[in-house]
């Protein structure tokens, strides 16, 4: 008799966690323009920018740097200055080659570092939820940007933005105990909507 109870507080928790899931998935939103001049393209190139980027509670991120520096080097000596650091290299090591990958594997463009390409997909990121993972409690990653289509010539005059709300960061199994493994996936998750979502338009 005991199975019976024990089976629905699985089947409870299954589904409270698939509508947590549902209700925290990733939303895309073409904003401004169309993505009619990408039509007959094969190539697109790529770049990042994290200007007036907010992380967690802080809403700047340097201040959230110099917070997360401090505490780590409290405990041991040169940890937070290596963390640091690791930070802003995880950009172009982990975060955006995850995006360019699942772009890539989603999508009729081949996104990257394409000088030559007549468009440039400018991947611009507002917000980054870090998360945590402690082993008994855990909080996923997840981050938010704008993307800009413009004209490799012309950066600065958009031809179409697509919004990026609550991409999500996590692995299966919950071994993501590195902040930048959580945060690449959210790239990852990121650059995997946005593939289909451009090839459908």
């Amino acid at each position: 008799m005991k199975l019976i109870p024990m089976m629905a507080g699985a089947l409870l928790a299954a589904f409270s966690c698939t509508l947590s899931l549902s209700v925290s998935a990733q939303r895309l939103k073409l904003t401004t323009g169309n993505l009619d001049v990408l039509e007959g393209q094969t190539e697109i190139n790529t770049e990042f920018t994290y200007e007036n980027l907010k992380v967690g509670k802080f809403d700047q991120e340097d201040e959230y740097i110099r917070q997360k520096t401090e505490e780590y080097n409290k405990k041991e000596a040169g940890r937070g200055d290596t963390w640091a650091k690791a930070w802003k290299d995880d950009r172009a090591a982990r975060y955006e080659p995850k995006f360019i990958e699942l772009f890539n594997d989603n999508g009729d463009l081949k996104a990257g570092h394409q000088p030559n390409a007549k468009y440039t997909l400018i991947f611009k990121t507002s917000f980054i939820e870090p998360g945590f993972n402690v082993g008994v409690w855990r909080k996923n990653a997840s981050m938010n940007g704008e993307v800009w289509i413009v004209e490799t010539a012309h950066p600065g005059k958009p031809l179409a933005k697509i919004a990026v709300d609550k991409a999500q960061g996590r692995i299966f199994g919950g071994f993501d105990f590195d902040t930048g493994v959580r945060i690449a996936e959210a790239y990852a998750d990121a650059g995997k909507a946005l593939g289909k979502f451009i090839s459908k338009k």
